[in-house]
């Protein structure tokens, strides 16, 4: 029985570490995300389950511009518990952004970015929220946030294809043609490999990649 419960956390916190800011210690994850607002690519390394730093890029195609800098994610808060995990996180970014958007264009500035990230989950129920705040004086000031919830179908082994069913709902007060953004999602992740697809209401397919190693 106690053989069965090591086993089982895990296999649970190594692949929870796939979708969270923060990986294993002396682990590098790399991100590729890309939805109706943006595409965005991440590496980051972990120097110690507390923290992680590395580069971020995104290109924000519906307003035409760009961000790149570093991004220092910190764990404030983790519960372990035998069939359940709780993750709170603090996210920052400094960097500049770039925009080729009418009167801006060629417009190059400081910008900086910081936000909270939630997640609780067992095997079968996944839970998370996510806001950022973003400042960047004359190309993008904004504040959104995300809430997912998802459904495992089965339970799978370790090593087996495992598989989620996901709802996401994404709050953007200063987007004027469409403030709230539903998605259904499937997420399937085996070993150090996780991808997400979807096809949210405003006409966009969502499709993120992540890789540990």
């Amino acid at each position: 029985m106690v053989f069965r419960l090591i086993i089982f956390i895990f296999i649970f916190s190594y692949n929870s570490t796939l979708a969270r800011p923060i990986s294993y210690t002396d682990g590098w994850t790399l991100m590729q995300k890309n939805d109706y607002k943006q595409h965005s690519f991440n590496l980051h390394y972990s120097p110690s389950v507390n923290y992680s730093i590395g580069y971020i890029g995104q290109y924000w195609r519906k307003d035409h511009w760009q961000f790149h800098g570093a991004q220092l994610n910190y764990l404030l808060k983790r519960i372990n518990k035998p069939k359940s995990q709780t993750n709170l996180y603090f996210k920052n970014g400094l960097g500049l952004s770039y925009s080729d958007n009418m009167e801006l264009e060629n417009k190059t500035e400081p910008s900086i970015f910081s936000g909270i990230a939630f997640d609780w989950e067992n095997r079968r129920v996944y839970t998370s929220y996510e806001n950022r705040l973003n400042f960047s004086p004359k190309i993008q000031s904004f504040y959104n946030q995300k809430v997912k919830i998802g459904l495992a179908p089965y339970l799978g082994k370790y090593g087996d294809l495992h598989t989620w069913l996901m709802f996401q709902i994404e709050h953007m007060p200063n987007n004027n043609s469409k403030r709230v953004i539903l998605t259904p999602l499937i997420r399937l992740f085996k070993g150090d490999i996780l991808s997400e697809f979807g096809y949210s209401n405003s006409g966009d397919f969502i499709l993120n990649f992540i890789k540990i190693f």
